[in-house]
């Protein structure tokens, strides 16, 4: 109740939580550790921005998290499920790591195809520089090939790292031509690179099968030199920039010092009548207060989700605070 009315702005929940909460307005997301699984991450991160406005979500991320969560999978007693739950978490560790377009990796793994980058993410907002993995990126498919499409990423990266394991030793894999061919890169970079190819629609990863790496038609121009491909460089951490003190919703762009003003009326006035703030006014409507700066009745009342009977009980007091403002 508390964080519906705006009296608390903060709240720390399971992950369970806010399916049933009726609260457009959350402007910031934080995954203080990494979701399982990109369905639980996207359901979650949906909670903000309701309302049609700017929200942010920022996951945090270790590898600690990484290895609780596998602990926690394999101790099913269900083999089937294990395997599955472990590639959705894998998928997810990729997305975290990636250096590549969120919206692209997210919409990409739910079968949606983006023609073009979504220019609001980390990545977009702040690109890596590229580099051309053109030819490391043949080596790797052509290995792909070369085991028969039939291994997982962790298998043909010790192909091309040449490892000595047991395993690819008794199935004669340190026979092949590109067994060794990328010893000179880290298994790290191989991991990256991989599910880089993966992102990009070049390889697919097959879930019924164990999560077996396997060719799509996009890859035979790569393969056969026709195309070139770049890949972002891991990037080193940078100080953030200084936030501008103007927002937009939609088209308008509205000023957030004059949006905080409205937002503070809103609160005393909803303490005033016991409803939770957004009773009052919603957050896109004070967005477009403050982005049109209205001084008289007939101006407020064009405002989306002002109508007569708000404009009488409410409308002078807004009016007073962008009046105040704008002189």
């Amino acid at each position: 109740d508390e964080f519906l009315r705006d009296d608390i702005r903060i709240i720390v929940a399971t992950v369970a939580f806010g399916m049933g909460i009726d609260k457009s307005n959350i402007r910031f997301v934080v995954h203080y550790d990494l979701p399982k699984n990109i369905e639980s991450y996207y359901q979650e991160t949906g909670r903000a921005g309701r309302d049609g406005l700017a929200a942010e979500a920022l996951l945090l991320f270790s590898f600690g998290d990484v290895a609780l969560a596998r602990g926690l999978i394999e101790q099913s007693n269900n083999p089937e499920q294990k395997r599955i739950e472990l590639h959705k978490l894998n998928t997810m560790v990729g997305f975290a790591e990636a250096l590549s377009c969120r919206r692209r990796i997210l919409l990409g793994y739910f079968g949606e195809v983006m023609a073009e980058d979504c220019g609001n993410c980390d990545i977009c907002l702040s690109p890596p520089e590229l580099v051309d993995v053109t030819e490391d990126a043949r080596k790797a498919l052509s290995c792909v090939f070369r085991v028969g499409q039939r291994f997982g990423m962790g298998h043909v990266i010790d192909v091309l790292r040449g490892s000595r394991s047991e395993r690819l030793l008794q199935l004669h894999h340190d026979r092949l031509s590109t067994y060794g061919i990328g010893a000179d890169r880290s298994q790290e970079f191989w991991g990256s690179l991989l599910r880089h190819l993966v992102h990009q629609g070049f390889l697919q990863q097959d879930v019924a099968s164990y999560s077996v790496l396997k060719l799509n038609e996009a890859a035979w121009p790569l393969l056969r030199g026709e195309e070139k491909l770049t890949m972002a460089r891991p990037r080193v951490r940078t100080a953030p920039a200084a936030k501008t003190a103007r927002r937009k919703v939609g088209s308008l762009e509205y000023d957030q010092e004059l949006f905080e003003e409205l937002r503070a009326l809103r609160k005393q006035l909803a303490d005033t009548a016991g409803v939770p703030p957004f009773v009052i006014f919603a957050d896109t409507t004070l967005a477009e207060m403050a982005a049109t700066l209205p001084t008289d009745s007939m101006a407020l009342m064009r405002v989306h989700g002002v109508g007569m009977h708000k404009l009488e009980r409410y409308g002078s007091a807004f009016l007073d605070v962008i009046r105040r403002f704008r002189t």
